[in-house]
């Protein structure tokens, strides 16, 4: 087996730099090709792919699980690792351990790398993706997946989101295997309010279509009010600290202890 690279992304082009330098001056060896799924950026993007000899691929009518088998159709290798430009590997076997993992068991259909607490917890817990295909599937920023398992089952394109979680749960309903691999990646964006909002609209709608998660009149209004509370407890609070800030500086000032020589 061979290890294709794919990243999504849109208008990210310092972040998608910052990932390929990082694939080819420590995984070079590791990794065949990458391929850059590009959502019409207006950036900088397709000059960054030019100078890291990344394959770019555009996507006009962009959702998450177009792309997903877009990313599928277009890597020739058949382990397939999919990152978002905002994130990149960190551990130095990253690809080796991915690879690894499929070398043992023919019946893996994907692995989810570590990230985070939740990550981990589940992964020294040994809390397997049958038993909690949210927290422990796939997800499609650090994960790698079969493109054997996804030749005879493609991801739908029909969810708003969570395409990664409603494959992996398929796939492990069918009998195949998903595992946590030690591999460490970092992943940091900072959205803006729109995009936040973007989001969360979409995950009501996933949660509703794939977990089942209703919202009745009455809870949606106790969300209301909470965030209400919940922001203007933070100003309270941030308003306090500020002039505990202030009230401090004063005193340092008028009070400046001894300098160092």
């Amino acid at each position: 087996m061979k290890i294709s690279v794919v990243i999504r992304t849109k208008n990210q082009a310092n972040a998608l730099s910052f990932l390929l330098m990082n694939l080819r001056e420590r995984y070079s060896d590791d990794i065949d090709e990458v391929i850059v799924l590009d959502n019409c950026s207006i950036d900088r993007t397709a000059v960054v792919c030019e100078q890291f000899d990344a394959q770019l691929v555009t996507i006009k009518n962009f959702s998450y699980g177009s792309s997903a088998n877009l990313a599928a159709q277009k890597a020739t290798h058949e382990i397939v690792v999919i990152f978002s430009a905002h994130s990149y590997p960190v551990s130095h076997d990253f690809f080796k351990l991915i690879q690894q993992k499929f070398d043992e068991n023919d019946n893996l259909a994907g692995v989810r790398c570590l990230h985070n607490s939740n990550d981990y917890k589940n992964y020294i817990n040994g809390i397997q993706a049958k038993d909690d295909p949210n927290k422990s599937g796939l997800i499609f920023s650090g994960s790698a997946f079969s493109r054997r398992v996804w030749k005879e089952h493609p991801f739908r394109e029909d969810v708003a989101t969570f395409e990664d979680k409603e494959w992996s749960k398929r796939v492990l309903e069918l009998g195949y295997d998903i595992e946590f691999v030690p591999s460490i990646f970092n992943y940091h964006i900072n959205r803006s309010k729109d995009q936040l909002f973007f989001r969360f609209k979409n995950d009501v709608v996933g949660n509703y279509q794939l977990w089942h998660e209703d919202i009745a009149f009455l809870s949606a209004s106790k969300g209301l009010v909470m965030n209400f509370y919940r922001a203007v407890k933070n100003m309270i609070v941030d308003i306090f600290y500020a002039i505990k800030r202030y009230l401090y500086v004063l005193k340092f000032i008028m009070n400046k202890p001894e300098k160092f020589d």
